[in-house]
């Protein structure tokens, strides 16, 4: 039986499997890398692939003979380990090219992917299943309600698609909204230059305070707002959510500038 405490839904339809897997491509001498695999049925798709290796990382201990039997029948291509995906460090694992396909976990998604975005330019792509309100985040463009800081950091690092929405009845036990497949293929380079950590900071501190104007919410991070946004070309009455990701770099930078 699925935990909830683990935010697990299990996938069971086999074409939707294969079409996950179908939605990275060419997957030849590739490590692929799962999180949450559970009684295995996404496991037993990539497996199918021509992937060189599948890597799976398991905090259900219920699910360690299911892993098991996988590994007697594939030696040479499966592999898992059992702990918690939050305290692995994945680009160390397998060998290049490397990928994350996985149905995350409902209730650790976006803390996995805020944590792989330190170093996702280790994976040649992410075809990664989350609520769908989170995929409508990660996709979002400035001016909508689902435009936020994840949006920013994300794509300031990757091109994102949402690939196709999984309806409830798909899974067990049933969600209570849609599920929706997104592909995260990393930049070789940020978009804009900016510093990481500002841009963090930035978009944490004026998305807290969303419905203020961007004149407002950057008091907190300068003593010269007005300045700030002069330099920009950014209209001071303008709210968080009606910046581009490009303003949100420029805005980073001439913080940056004003501290040094």
């Amino acid at each position: 039986m699925p935990k909830s405490s683990l935010g697990q839904h299990f996938l069971f339809d086999p074409n939707l499997m294969d079409r996950i897997v179908k939605s990275a491509g060419n997957l030849n001498n590739s490590t692929i890398i799962e999180i949450g695999p559970g009684p295995g049925g996404l496991t037993r798709a990539l497996l199918e692939s021509p992937a060189h290796s599948i890597i799976a990382i398991e905090q259900d201990l219920r699910f360690k003979p299911v892993l098991e039997l996988l590994k007697q029948k594939y030696p040479n291509k499966f592999d898992f380990i059992l702990d918690d995906a939050l305290k692995i460090n994945l680009q160390t694992l397998g060998q290049e090219p490397r990928l994350i396909i996985a149905n995350l976990p409902y209730n650790i998604a976006t803390i996995l992917l805020i944590n792989w975005l330190d170093y996702i330019r280790s994976f040649s792509q992410l075809i990664l299943m989350f609520q769908k309100e989170v995929a409508d985040r990660l996709v979002a463009k400035p001016g909508s309600k689902a435009y936020g800081r994840l949006s920013i950091l994300v794509q300031w690092l990757a091109d994102v698609d949402d690939i196709f929405d999984i309806a409830p009845g798909s899974f067990f036990p049933p969600p209570k909204v849609y599920s929706t497949v997104v592909r995260l293929t990393p930049l070789s380079e940020p978009r804009f230059k900016a510093n990481p950590y500002t841009l963090q900071n930035l978009t944490k501190t004026v998305f807290g305070q969303r419905r203020k104007m961007i004149r407002h919410s950057l008091r907190g991070l300068t003593n010269d707002a007005q300045s700030i946004l002069h330099q920009a070309n950014i209209a001071e009455t303008l709210r968080p959510e009606d910046l581009t990701l490009e303003q949100f770099c420029t805005l980073a930078n001439l913080l940056d500038k004003e501290k040094n």
